[in-house]
């Protein structure tokens, strides 16, 4: 029999996320995450799925993502599901950036490293750390297929009328400034398994995915198509996050460095690191600005507004460049679990077939729901996205071909 194992991994750069899949079933064999990488003080939480163990922890100095992955190695062999095992057909690598010269899950090797190597600039935080879970596992086991599944592949599919920034051509494509959209293996994700609740398949319907995490990012997908999403060349525009402003003026930065006298450097981390929610009221916790909000907190009330109001003004946009709406998803961290968000952002849309029943909205459960009542004619549904699943089945169809 074929190898049918999938392990994905998501490396940042302090940090590996992991998790073992059979996709003969979807069925996830192990999980787990290994933090503070470099630090004498690294952690190392495993979960075996795979006959009920229970979870380990270790804590103890992990000095490199090489010493990390063997860890990781060492805990999966606890279970019989070692990186040695012949049941294992992939790896697959999450990466942030694939700028337009990946357009799919693509098999890795010194060319598409280069090439993941190049775009940097354009993700200085995320690429580097990726490229380094990709070369250690690699030397680990250089016989096994690797495979990189891009954030940013599922969003180049927008024409440029929605890619392009309007400023000079020759400046945009010498310096690569273009909108390029990032959380694509979770729309991708999302948007069918949208239509699945639907009962439709997903080249027949039109749906707006609002990934709304610390990170949030909203998509317009056309017949299973992204045609629009808000993050850009970079995820901090489009939507308020929990320490990202999203949209700006850009003239907002001149001002901050001639007459405020910021660093490029400090500003940066002004929009990145204390904007967003996190700058307005001091909370980028959604559950705990609700708790302010419902104590009457007006700094809470007021970050709340704003991020709901952005929120609607995507949905409304997105509603005009797909003409015709068959759902809005709602998902991750607080698209997920905060009943509220949901229910102010469809409020007063009405007109445009959106509303949201309050019980259905009140139900927690982690299975795709629809929350709109019987009969409307535009259906909102909480899916809870599943990018580990995502990357995996990606990278398993793709071995399996060759």
């Amino acid at each position: 029999m074929s190898p049918t194992r999938v392990l994905v991994l998501n490396s940042g750069s302090s940090s590996v996320k992991y998790q073992l899949l059979d996709m003969r079933d979807n069925s996830r064999l192990a999980v787990g995450l290994v933090e503070r990488i470099g630090e004498e003080t690294s952690r190392l939480k495993h979960t075996p799925l795979h006959g009920g163990g229970a979870t380990r922890e270790s804590t103890g100095p992990i000095p490199d993502h090489e010493a990390a992955l063997k860890a990781v190695s060492a805990e999966l062999a606890k279970d019989g599901l070692g990186l040695d095992s012949s049941e294992l057909a992939a790896i697959g690598h999450r990466v942030v950036h694939g700028g337009k010269s990946f357009t799919e899950p693509t098999v890795i090797d010194e060319a598409v490293l280069a090439e993941i190597e190049r775009l940097i600039p354009v993700a200085p935080l995320h690429n580097p750390a990726n490229l380094t879970g990709i070369r250690t596992a690699r030397a680990l086991r250089p016989d096994l297929p690797q495979v990189a599944v891009f954030d940013t592949a599922f969003h180049t599919t927008m024409p440029e009328s929605a890619a392009r920034y309007a400023i000079d051509v020759r400046t945009a494509d010498e310096y690569r400034i273009r909108r390029y959209g990032f959380h694509g293996t979770s729309h991708a994700f999302v948007s069918r398994a949208t239509a699945e609740l639907l009962g439709r398949a997903p080249e027949d319907v039109n749906v707006i995915v609002l990934h709304l995490g610390n990170g949030a990012s909203a998509s317009a997908v056309e017949k299973g198509r992204c045609v629009d999403t808000s993050m850009g060349l970079t995820p901090l525009e489009g939507l308020v996050m929990g320490t990202r402003s999203g949209d700006l003026d850009p003239a907002v930065i001149f001002h901050l460095a001639r007459v405020g006298g910021l660093s490029t450097d400090e500003i940066d981390t002004l929009l990145n690191k204390r904007s967003g929610l996190i700058g307005l009221c001091g909370d980028n916790d959604m559950r705990e600005i609700r708790r302010r909000v419902d104590e009457g907190d007006q700094q809470a009330q007021l970050a709340f507004d704003i991020y709901i109001h952005r929120l609607k003004k995507y949905i409304g946009a997105y509603y005009a460049v797909l003409g015709r709406v068959d759902a809005v998803a709602f998902t991750a961290g607080v698209g997920e679990n905060a009943a509220p968000v949901r229910e102010a952002a469809i409020a007063g849309l009405q007109e445009l077939g959106l509303a949201v029943d309050a019980e259905l909205n009140a139900v927690r459960s982690d299975e795709p729901r629809l929350i709109s009542p019987a009969g409307a004619r535009v259906a909102v549904a909480v899916v809870p996205t599943d990018e580990e699943l995502e990357i995996a089945a990606q990278t398993y169809a793709l071995v399996a071909r060759n």
